[in-house]
Formats: structure tokens, C-alpha cells, sequence
């Protein structure tokens, strides 16, 4: 019977590439909404994927090809939501959703407008979010021109109040996503009051009107699960001839840097072997001089042992020579007793001399 696949061993499946590819366009997303592109670098949005470098330069050539893919899914989305707001058949209905499908966008992906809005990077090769406004302009102009024609204005006149219309929006736009008060639908009504009545027609309490009062817009295309267009292919790859570029500069310094590495420890180890034989060097000459002094008390400790032989052999000799001198002063006393002996006896009278030896009778 098998076991059940427990839960850490789904979390264990490996990703297809598709399911890769698409984590590490959130996970860069969310960074770059954060910390904006210069202050987000490959190695974080490895970490925060739990993969290594080389994958993200597998699926995107580096940082520039997520967030190449990031803005053109944000443009495509909030593009498709104005299009198909503008697809209404009133003009003032057209304006109210093209309000509200931009404060919409703000509302669900306040991650991608911060993108868009803050730093629509160069490095991205993607249109900027004034582009972006551009392309919406030009669409509003078209809307604009009919309705000047119907009013008597001048057409020609349309391009620039797009652009006023438009950029009015943008910017309120970028206001509503931080204070986020009041509600999108109140703020869309304000814009129109504006827009369409005028500063000097201003409605007290505007609303809008019943052909787009709760209407919720969705993007034509799902950007999250498209495919990968021409463009996003074309700049992963310029993204890829890119990383590998400053692969290939980050191999030649660090082989700079290795061989760097091998002179200094090279020259750390003739140091090294300098100084040991500089301090065998000096124990040879601290052990030549060690035996010399030892030489030398040898020697000195000999001449000693000399002399104090010497010195025994001078008191033997004097204390010889003396022994010798008491014996003849012996001798010397024994003789003149002797002959002061003699001397006494041959002075005595022969009376008083004691018998002598007897004659004959």
C-alpha cells in the first residue's frame, strides 16, 4: 500500500519551467514595486525564490528581463482596462469609465502603478508610463474629435485636450494610491465634474451616471498566463546578451582577482620561507655561539682545574719540604745532644766516674 504524499513533498515538486518562470516574474515584481529597479538586484530575487543566480539568468538573462516583462504586463493590463472602457457609445460614459478603469488598475495592482509611476527604467527597453499615457491620449483623442465636430469645436484642437484630460487623471491617479480616500467611484465622479462640466459648471454632488455606476472592468488579454510576445523575447535576449556580457567581465576580474590572489600568496610564501630561513639563519649562528661559550667555560673550568692542581701540588711540595725541615731539625737536636753528652762525660774525674770495666786479678 502506498504512502500519502505528504505536504512538504508537494512543496518539494520541482516547477515546470513555465511555473519558474512565472514565480520569479512575482517575486522580481514585488521587489522592484519595493525597492524600485536600481535597488533591486539578481541575488534577492534568487533568495526570495529559494533558487540560485544561474536560474534567473536561465529564464530572463538578469534582472532587465523580469522587469522588461513586469512593465509590459502592467502596460498591456492597464491599457486593455481603458480600451475597453472606452469602447462605450456616450462619450461621458466613455470619459466616467476611462476614470474609473485607471483607478481600478490602481485599486488591484497598486504593486505595478507604483512600478509604473516611479521608474519605468530605461535598462527595461519597454515604454515609459508617459508612453503608456501617450497611447491612452491618443485613444481619448479620438473620442474627443467626434464630440468637437458634434459641438462645432475645432477637431484639431482634440490631441491637446487628450492630453490634458488624461494627465488630469494620471495624476489624480497617483494622488488616490496613496491616501486611497474616498472610495474609486467618488473620485472617477469628481474627475468627470471636472472634466465635463467645467470649473465654472460644477456640479455640487456629482455622481456617475447609471451606464457605469458599479460596472467592473476586466483586461482583454490575462497577462498572467499569456505567452511570452515578440517583444518580451526580444529584450530577454538583449537582457541575456547583457548578463552575459557582465558574466563574462565578472569572470576576467575574478580571474584578475585569482591571479591577484596566487602573486600575493606567492610572495606570502617567499616571505614566509625568507623568514625561515632568516630564523634558522639566526638559531644556527644563537647555537654557534651557544657552543662557544660552552667552549669557552669548558676551557676556563680546564685552566681552573689547572691551576688548582697546581696550587695542590705547590702545597704538597711546601708541606714536603716542610716535614723535611723538622726531620732535619730532628736529626740535628738528636746529634748535639749526643755530642753534648759526649762532651759532659769525657769532662768528668775518673773517680766520680762510675766503675769501670773490671781488670785483671
Amino acid at each position: 500500500m502506498m504512502e500519502p504524499v505528504s505536504d512538504s513533498s508537494r512543496s518539494r515538486r520541482r516547477m515546470t519551467g513555465a511555473e519558474r518562470r512565472e514565480q520569479l516574474i512575482q517575486v522580481g515584481r514585488g521587489l522592484f514595486a519595493a525597492k524600485g529597479y536600481d535597488g533591486t538586484s539578481v541575488e534577492e530575487i534568487a533568495a526570495s525564490a529559494k533558487v540560485s543566480k544561474p536560474v534567473v539568468y536561465e529564464h530572463f538573462g538578469g534582472k532587465e528581463g523580469i522587469y522588461a516583462v513586469v512593465i509590459d504586463r502592467e502596460m498591456q493590463r492597464l491599457l486593455s482596462l481603458v480600451t475597453e472602457a472606452l469602447s462605450a457609445s456616450h462619450a461621458r460614459v466613455k470619459l466616467e469609465r476611462a476614470a474609473l478603469a485607471l483607478l481600478q488598475y490602481i485599486e488591484e495592482s497598486n504593486e505595478g502603478f507604483r512600478i509604473l509611476v516611479r521608474d519605468s527604467h530605461g535598462a527595461s527597453g519597454t515604454g515609459t508610463f508617459a508612453s503608456l499615457i501617450s497611447d491612452i491620449a491618443s485613444q481619448v483623442e479620438d473620442v474627443l474629435a467626434d464630440e468637437f465636430r458634434e459641438r462645432g469645436f475645432d477637431p484639431k484642437l482634440a490631441p491637446m485636450y487628450a492630453q490634458m484630460l488624461v494627465g488630469m487623471t494620471a495624476l489624480t491617479g497617483q494622488w488616490w494610491l496613496d491616501v486611497r480616500r474616498p472610495r474609486r467611484e467618488e473620485v472617477a465622479a469628481h474627475l468627470v465634474n471636472l472634466s465635463w462640466n467645467g470649473l465654472t459648471g460644477l456640479d455640487p454632488n456629482p455622481a456617475l451616471t447609471a451606464a457605469t455606476r458599479g460596472l467592473i472592468l476586466s483586461p482583454a488579454l490575462d497577462v498572467r498566463t499569456a505567452r511570452p510576445t515578440e517583444r518580451e523575447l526580444k529584450e530577454q535576449e538583449k537582457a541575456r546578451e547583457r548578463e552575459q556580457r557582465e558574466l563574462e567581465k565578472a569572470r576576467e576580474r575574478e580571474a584578475k582577482e585569482q591571479e591577484k590572489l596566487r602573486r600575493e600568496q606567492e610572495k606570502a610564501r617567499e616571505r614566509e620561507q625568507h623568514e625561515l630561513e632568516k630564523a634558522r639563519e639566526r638559531e644556527q649562528r644563537e647555537l654557534e655561539k651557544a657552543r662557544e661559550r660552552e667552549l669557552k667555560e669548558q676551557e676556563k673550568l680546564r685552566r681552573e682545574q689547572e691551576k688548582a692542581r697546581e696550587r695542590e701540588l705547590r702545597e704538597r711540595a711546601k708541606q714536603q719540604d716542610r716535614e723535611r725541615a723538622l726531620r732535619r731539625e730532628r736529626e740535628e737536636r738528636e746529634r748535639e745532644e749526643t755530642k753534648s753528652a759526649a762532651r759532659i762525660a769525657d769532662a768528668m774525674p775518673l773517680d766520680q766516674a762510675g766503675p769501670g770495666p773490671a781488670g785483671p786479678v
